[in-house]
């Protein structure tokens, strides 16, 4: 971009050359995209974040935003424990309607995560799995809510006290 920026907030071109990486000026364009369809991709882990996170047709934003939704979350860790039909599902997940669980699941089966198998009977059964990439997928999600319950009582802790000092502060 001419101004030196390279389209999201905070990330101009100085900021990439303090950190060793690429620069587009007037006189070179910007880099071209990376492989996630996010631009630009040369530089450190911190960076490419801040660019996948803040354009909305970039498609890791669009698979994250769909596998950590809470809906996808809950199916996934179900699904992990084994095969299972569209109603174990709904009596599963509490809170859930029939219309977002048929939704969530369509979607997850549509990014390769979930595989549905319909049987030819009457009336038609129908089985929910995880495929590979599933699997793998509920094993990286594991770890967070490992580390969200090792961390819990942390987390109540600084909020408590983040509370605290906000109502402070009102009361002056």
């Amino acid at each position: 971009m001419e101004d030196g920026t390279f389209g999201t907030p905070g990330i101009t071109a100085d900021t990439v050359a303090a950190r060793g990486g690429p620069t587009a000026t007037r006189d070179t364009p910007a880099l071209p995209e990376d492989r996630h369809g996010c631009t630009p991709s040369k530089w450190e882990s911190d960076v490419e974040v801040w660019q996948w996170d803040s354009r909305e047709d970039c498609e890791v934003r669009q698979i994250l935003d769909r596998i950590a939704d809470k809906w996808s979350l809950l199916a996934i860790a179900l699904l992990d424990r084994r095969v299972m039909r569209f109603t174990e599902l709904k009596r599963e997940i509490d809170g859930i309607s029939q219309r977002m669980l048929s939704r969530t699941l369509r979607q997850l089966e549509r990014d390769g995560i979930v595989e549905r198998t319909v049987y030819p009977t009457v009336p038609p059964r129908v089985d929910y799995a995880l495929t590979e990439m599933g699997r793998s997928l509920h094993a990286t999600t594991k770890a967070l809510v490992v580390w969200t319950e090792a961390h819990q009582e942390r987390i109540a802790a600084a909020r408590s006290a983040y509370d605290e000092r906000e109502a402070s502060l009102q009361d002056l």
